[in-house]
């Protein structure tokens, strides 16, 4: 059995949990996901839990097992509570401001960067070089926020760019003078 899939998922008050013709859907009070299920996973839905179980130990469905369970409890999380992630401009002169919900980035081009937040999701920021990506789905959450760090990526030399809160930056020594 799979470590992660055999656990039962606890539903908090306040949560319902529907599975109909192979859609499971979850409402809270931050919103409401759906998601389609494999159809050779079994969910089944009781009073305060739900449980994932497999047909067979075939790779395809150990696989399929432990995965489903997770999203499911991503979406029981994100419903309740929501999730974020951090991000950190590094360098001189680079800042981040919100116009409406539109996130502005000044980040060393010749022009500013302009992002149109998706349906769900929240920018915040916090401060001029930091910014919060908010949202109950997971998965958008973090392409959102790879999003914003592909546009500068933090480069190995100076450490300057757009990173993930708390994220090690390996550094390289670059070119020394001779004397």
């Amino acid at each position: 059995m799979s470590r992660v899939g055999k656990n039962p998922i606890e539903v908090p008050s306040g949560v319902q949990v529907t599975f109909e013709n192979g859609i499971l859907s979850v409402k809270g009070p931050k919103g409401e996901l759906s998601r389609p299920i494999h159809n050779e996973i079994a969910v089944a839905v009781e009073e305060g839990s739900i449980t994932v179980t497999r047909p067979s130990d075939l790779k395809a469905h150990r696989s399929l097992h432990g995965t489903t369970r997770a999203n499911i409890q991503n979406m029981v999380t994100g419903v309740t509570n929501g999730f974020t992630k951090g991000l950190e401009l590094v360098g001189v002169g680079y800042r981040a401001e919100l116009s409406g919900k539109n996130l502005i980035l000044n980040i060393g081009y010749s022009h500013q960067v302009a992002f149109i937040p998706p349906e769900g999701i929240t920018f915040e920021v916090t401060s001029a070089t930091a910014l919060n990506v908010s949202g109950i789905d997971k998965q958008l959450v973090g392409q959102i926020a790879a999003k914003i760090r592909r546009v500068r990526p933090p480069e190995p030399y100076k450490g300057k760019g757009i990173k993930y809160a708390g994220e090690y930056i390996r550094r390289k020594a670059g070119k020394t003078a001779k004397a």
